[in-house]
């Protein structure tokens, strides 16, 4: 007859009275803690958020869009008038950052880009030749320029391709217009100081009028506080530099 043997085993963690025993003689090892599953936490259901102006703020354009028929607004007049607010200034804000680069165009394209340009958009325009190496130095402090002030629109043009027979002693000549009406110009590299850099072509170009905007701050901008935001880019361009230096300074 075959040999059958039975393991009984018990529940897991589950000890009996001659194992505490043993235990506490120190001939078995401690008990191991019983298995304890983590707190159940239930996910946030969005739905039930509270629904204030950070709720809103948080929303795209497209997000307020869908929103509009949304019938948990209907009964909330504040949230649907603050919605409406600030879909137009997500609207306005995308309206107005519309460049943000210096684009080339031709002689052909200059009434309908420059001349033609809206009343409320500044344009840099920048006469240049290709191999001049002061054009290339302008070029570059325009270039970022041009992404700081995406609502200020800059355009470059070969010297010649604007006014026929142009002298190339001449170039870089930065043209301001508003309105289509020129309303500065700057011949020559020797215009924005010894030194060309973003900042110093920035305070040059705003010398009279507020022709740089970040699309940030309206266009109601006056010159002053224009000049006081490149002022304060600088301050903090040159603060970063000296940090950046003592940095290298301290790991070498």
């Amino acid at each position: 007859m075959a040999d059958y043997h039975f393991v009984y085993k018990d529940v897991e963690g589950a000890s009996t009275q001659w194992d505490d025993i043993q235990r506490k003689l120190g001939n078995l090892p401690a008990k191991p803690p019983a298995f304890k599953p983590a707190p159940f936490t239930p996910a946030n259901d969005q739905a039930s958020l509270p629904k204030d102006k950070s709720w809103i703020d948080e929303k795209t354009e497209q997000d307020l869009e869908d929103l509009e028929d949304n019938p948990d607004l209907d009964d909330d007049r504040f949230l649907e008038e603050y919605r409406k607010k600030r879909l137009a200034e997500l609207r306005e804000t995308a309206k107005v950052a519309r460049y943000g680069s210096v684009v080339l165009i031709s002689g052909s394209d200059f009434v309908r880009e420059v001349s033609q340009a809206p009343a409320d958009v500044w344009v840099v325009v920048i006469l240049y030749k290709e191999g001049i190496a002061e054009c290339g130095v302008l070029m570059q402090c325009l270039e970022d320029l041009a992404a700081k002030y995406p609502a200020t629109k800059f355009v470059k043009i070969i010297s010649t391709d604007c006014i026929p027979n142009y002298p190339d002693r001449n170039v870089p000549t930065v043209l301001v217009y508003n309105s289509g009406a020129v309303k500065a110009n700057h011949v020559g590299l020797r215009s924005f100081g010894r030194r060309c850099t973003p900042e110093g072509v920035a305070l040059v170009l705003c010398q009279s009028d507020p022709v740089l905007n970040d699309g940030q701050s309206g266009n109601g901008r006056s010159r002053k506080a224009v000049i006081d935001g490149v002022r304060k880019r600088f301050i903090e361009k040159v603060v970063t530099e000296h940090e950046n230096d003592d940095d290298g300074s301290s790991s070498d």
